[in-house]
């Protein structure tokens, strides 16, 4: 009996279809990919083949070819990209920063703002919106409707690199790597405070029971996903610390969330109470200064900077790093300054 993980909407991990199947004592010999095609919904045996050729079907722990023939009491377990939903998303001819594209994926530098996939109150102007308008025929995810070709995601109000899939075969190999926590992906970060010294933070993420637009942490299992972030210090402004942040896992407003936790919010991140003056006095020419690079960067100060994955072709490990935007260097800028000359 195939038994499915509950589906949470912003969890990487919940974009894929996790299945685990226990072969019945009186199963006869067959070929696990008829065998899967029967047994996983919506499942073609072009979906089942390119699953085993990425590695996403594991029988009693071990990785098979689509010619393993099937046996009573085997355990079979599969990890899937979700099949295609009806949503229809209209495609908008907006101007995307596309860092590297070839036949099976493209990597774009997404601009801090910009909403990664249409939803509630923002069913234009997306991201998504503008890769249906690029290209054709982008596959999608399920519990993911009308959000071709998305891999992962990133808050509109954060800025950096996205990886995007062209094709149902590499969204699947590219599927495993994220559900397996083996792509590389570093954010840089400005946080309140002066960081102590490199660490590591953990704990069970999950909606707020107070306001559930935000993320907290919780000791207990059942109240959220397990979440681990790395995190080290890049340089010091005494009232402030830039940090470059390391995940493990994906969850909803991972870093905010776990940055918050420590008691250091991201600099300007107004749903994690960022947005005011945290470390220093509150009146005079330092809550002018700190005013002025509100101004500068009225949004969360995090960027995701790196992005590192085998491809699913040439299985050949591609790294990529966008350089900082413009409003975090000028905000940066302004705290070197006035730390020089305080």
């Amino acid at each position: 009996m195939a038994e499915h993980l509950d589906l949470l909407e912003q969890d990487e991990q919940d974009l894929y279809e996790h299945l685990r199947i226990e072969v019945d004592k009186g199963q006869s010999l067959l070929r696990i990919d008829k065998f899967l095609m029967h047994r996983v919904e919506n499942a073609s045996r072009n979906r089942i083949q390119n699953a085993i050729e990425a590695g996403n079907v594991l029988v009693n722990g071990q990785v098979i070819k689509a010619s393993y023939k099937v046996k009573p009491k085997d355990l079979i377990t599969v990890v899937l990209p979700h099949p295609p939903r009806d949503t229809e998303v209209y495609p908008e001819n907006i101007p995307i920063e596309i860092v590297y594209e070839d036949a099976d994926l493209l990597v774009v530098n997404k601009a801090a703002g910009m909403v990664v996939h249409p939803g509630y109150n923002n069913y234009t102007g997306t991201l998504v919106n503008a890769l249906v308008y690029h290209f054709q025929n982008l596959p999608q995810l399920a519990g993911n409707e009308g959000r071709p070709g998305l891999v992962h995601r990133i808050d509109k109000d954060t800025s950096g690199l996205l990886l995007i899939s062209k094709n149902e075969r590499s969204l699947t190999y590219l599927a495993r790597q994220f559900y397996d926590h083996s792509i590389t992906r570093k954010y840089q970060a400005l946080v309140w405070g002066d960081l102590v010294e490199d660490g590591t933070v953990t704990g069970f993420i999950g909606r707020s029971a107070k306001d559930r637009r935000v993320m907290d942490i919780y000791e207990e299992e059942e109240k959220g996903k397990w979440a681990v972030t790395h995190y080290k210090i890049l340089e010091r402004f005494g009232y402030v610390t830039l940090i470059e942040c390391q995940l493990e896992t994906g969850r909803t407003h991972q870093i905010r969330a776990h940055m918050k936790y420590l008691g250091h919010p991201l600099f300007s991140d107004a749903s994690y109470g960022g947005d005011r003056i945290l470390k220093g006095t509150v009146n005079g020419k330092y809550k002018q200064f700190v005013e002025n690079c509100f101004a500068l960067m009225p949004r969360q100060a995090l960027h995701a900077e790196t992005l590192g994955f085998i491809h699913p072709s040439t299985k050949q490990y591609l790294h990529f790093q966008a350089p900082m935007p413009a409003d975090f260097t000028a905000v940066l800028e302004k705290w070197r300054n006035y730390i020089k000359y305080a």
